[in-house]
């Protein structure tokens, strides 16, 4: 199986390109801007799902669902918001098609126009703080957590598979709370939780903090934010999570009767990532033979290649291997045994570390004869031979090594790609040169963050929450700043 992939070197952007379709993840569909994801990418995503939705019923969440189509008039309950999605949304006008009487297909029957046309779901808060505004009384109703994994649409110009298309899958949580203080912990803790997905199951290093007034959700009064650095030297927003205020509750008059009878406006937050991640996933790990997958979410974490001659000798490696593969699905592990008289082991070597399989076995006749697996890791391409009574052994340790090396390379390259400057103009050619974040003082203004924008395409990632107190000069205006903030070009 050759993989003719264009490197990441000669050009970026159609190495991903090519990896995401070469690699069975998914592939552009008869809509426009809208994606097939395949089976093999599916099984990643629902990996995600899985460590995801355990996270958020750990912290107190539960699944529900809403509706796909949204009233129009919802969206204008909320000004800033309706301005922020306007310009993506798609508009159901008509409910009926007939044919045409001219016979020349199916038309649209102008006699079936709704009443209220309906936006296709962007986001969900309009349509969930109408409801909540009938689930919430008093003060025993609340907190109220609630999760949805859900499809949303905005409609994108320009897309890229999972980076940036016009439907995409995501979860969105929505909550509802008595108090500010705890609305603002609730928006805290969901970045976090994001930060331990990323780190602990993508094995993708990344920097938590909060946007700038410009760069906020429409909506929000504040939005909390996990930055992950691609391998090309842009960042890439992996998650956020947005402290709404009373803003919906006004909208929408969601009141509570607090514990002396008085009624309230509730405090809101929502939160979400998307099938972005397995772009991330894909950009921060991957190299020029293909995927490179963390163990924590590869479909298939272990494959075994027989080699052999003739039906005979792959019915006893067949034998010697049972043994093997139940031990190892036993304790959790995810193994296939490729025994396809269809395709040469070469084929499947290559297939296998295109797709990024953390860990593969070959065993032949000289394996047979001498009790042996030739074992080979993806992250590294090494391979050594160990004994089968050792074989079991080795592989839990590769599980947790390879976790850890990907997630280590992954976070000194961006150790190395953060880049402190005190100028403007050093900060353009860093920006050039070298790429990933630039860390610089920014007076707090727009105009100064939309100036740098338009000359630069870079824009402020975030501000970190960890940043250390330290005065200075706005690269820029030269005004006084007391930190510095995270400037990246971003996907």
């Amino acid at each position: 199986m050759g993989k003719n992939l264009t490197t990441r070197k000669e050009d970026y952007s159609k190495w991903y390109n090519e990896l995401v379709v070469k690699a069975d993840l998914a592939e552009n569909s008869g809509v426009r801007g809208c994606m097939v994801i395949k089976p093999y990418g599916f099984a990643i995503w629902e990996k995600m799902q899985a460590g995801l939705d355990k996270m958020f019923k750990e912290t107190g969440h539960e699944n529900a669902y809403f509706p796909l189509f949204i009233p129009k008039s919802y969206l204008s309950k909320e000004a800033s918001h309706v301005e922020g999605f306007a310009k993506e949304c798609a508009v159901v006008t008509h409910y009926r098609l007939k044919n045409a009487e001219d016979g020349s297909g199916i038309i649209v029957d102008p006699e079936a126009k709704l009443e209220e046309e309906l936006i296709v779901r962007p986001t969900s808060e309009t349509i969930i703080w109408d409801t909540y505004r009938r689930w919430i009384q008093s003060y025993r109703d609340l907190p109220l957590l609630i999760n949805q994994w859900a499809n949303v649409v905005r409609w994108e110009m320009r897309t890229r598979l999972f980076l940036r298309t016009s439907e995409f899958l995501w979860q969105e949580g929505h909550t509802a709370h008595a108090t500010e203080k705890e609305a603002i912990e609730e928006a805290e803790q969901m970045m976090h939780v994001y930060a331990e997905f990323a780190e602990n199951h993508m094995a993708v290093p990344v920097i938590r903090g909060i946007k700038t007034e410009s760069e906020r959700f429409a909506g929000a009064v504040e939005t909390y934010c996990i930055e992950a650095l691609m391998q090309d030297g842009k960042a890439l927003q992996a998650g956020t999570s947005h402290f709404l205020g009373q803003n919906f509750a006004k909208a929408f008059d969601v009141k509570f009767a607090n514990k002396e009878g008085q009624k309230e406006h509730v405090w809101a937050t929502s939160w979400g990532v998307s099938t972005r991640l397995m772009g991330a996933l894909v950009m921060t790990h991957s190299d020029d033979n293909g995927l490179v997958l963390p163990p924590k979410l590869a479909p298939i974490q272990v494959v075994i290649v027989p080699i052999y001659k003739g039906l005979d000798q792959l019915d006893v490696i067949s034998e010697k291997v049972k043994p093997l593969v139940k031990e190892l699905r036993a304790k959790g592990i995810s193994v296939k045994f490729d025994n396809r008289d269809t395709h040469k082991p070469g084929f499947k070597f290559n297939e296998y570390e295109l797709k990024g399989v953390p860990v593969r076995l070959a065993i032949g006749q000289r394996d047979l004869q001498n009790g042996t697996y030739e074992i080979a890791r993806r992250d590294t391409l090494e391979k050594e031979t160990v004994a089968t009574d050792e074989v079991v052994a080795k592989i839990e340790f590769l599980m947790e090594d390879i976790q850890k090396n990907i997630y280590q390379k992954a976070f000194d390259y961006r150790e190395e790609h953060i880049t402190p400057v005190t100028s403007y103009e050093e900060f353009k050619k860093v920006l050039e040169e070298k790429g990933g974040f630039i860390a610089a003082h920014w007076d707090g203004t727009i105009e100064t963050e939309d100036r740098i924008k338009e000359e630069t395409k870079a824009t402020i990632r975030c501000i970190p929450i960890d940043v250390r107190e330290e005065a200075g000069s706005c690269m820029v205006t030269g005004k006084p700043s007391s930190h510095r903030v995270l400037f990246a070009k971003a996907y």
